[in-house]
């Protein structure tokens, strides 16, 4: 049983350094002054190019750009140089007019070899990368501006304000457009609602009619003379002949009302 054990442990070491010699990869070699002779002429051509040079190789066709730096014998492929010269481009824009630059710093490894140096603008410092492929082609390079703690600070404080400040805006935009929704319905039924109706035309009420005069009647006093004379006549039990009725007078009170 240990025997068994002790050969499974060799034959996983056996596997671990099989593994570890196959994935290691020797670093890419590099001769220092071929390589810097690329890199010199990128930032002296570059930082001389005017902007209608640059025009002019970027509306020159691959083909013709390929065969111009072939024949210079540097090895750039026509999309690398183009890149290379935006980013120049782009560096003079953020930190001034090239100055001078310092020691290449080299720094190989399996896939490519990277290239650095200090590079002084007119406004800022920057640092000046260059990066190699294993066939030493130029892949790509970069110009990274470098700034103050204090400026990295002002730049982040920036952005901060200008993000809070977009999305409050947006919030606020939000919440009027939310604020509009209680008009729908009645936008709604605004386009639903029927034609209304034609209005009818009132008619103006007639004056009252005139109420008619009651005409009174007047009764003669002799006829209201005969007719108290035979109600006492009939209510004393004599005839009319016996008393004459003379005038005809109110009293002011009545006893048949009690």
């Amino acid at each position: 049983m240990r025997k068994k054990i002790s050969l499974l442990l060799c034959v996983l070491a056996a596997m671990l350094c099989f593994t570890a010699c196959g994935s290691s990869k020797e670093a890419v070699e590099y001769d220092e002054a071929s390589m810097e002779q690329v890199t010199e002429f990128l930032i002296e051509y570059c930082s001389n190019a005017d902007d209608a040079m640059m025009e002019q190789w970027s509306d020159m066709s691959e083909f013709n750009m390929n065969l111009q730096l072939t024949q210079a014998g540097l090895p750039i492929e026509p999309g690398s140089f183009i890149s290379a010269m935006d980013a120049w481009k782009a560096a003079v824009k953020e930190c001034g007019n090239y100055v001078s630059h310092g020691d290449y710093t080299y720094e190989a490894s399996g896939k490519e070899v990277k290239v650095s140096t200090e590079a002084e603008f007119k406004d800022r410092d920057a640092m000046i990368t260059f990066i190699f492929d294993d066939r030493l082609y130029l892949d790509s390079m970069t110009v990274d501006a470098e700034y103050t703690t204090g400026e990295i600070l002002e730049k982040a404080g920036l952005n901060t304000v200008l993000g809070m400040g977009t999305v409050f805006v947006v919030l606020i935009f939000i919440s009027l457009i939310i604020s509009l929704f209680r008009f729908i319905p009645a936008i709604e039924n605004a386009f639903k609602k029927k034609p209304a109706a034609e209005v009818k035309k009132e008619s103006i009420p007639a004056a009252d009619a005139a109420v008619p005069e009651v005409q009174v009647s007047e009764t003669d006093d002799t006829e209201l003379i005969a007719v108290i004379s035979a109600a006492i006549a009939a209510a004393e039990g004599t005839s009319t002949d016996g008393f004459i009725v003379r005038s005809i007078r109110r009293r002011p009170s009545n006893k048949w009302n009690s």
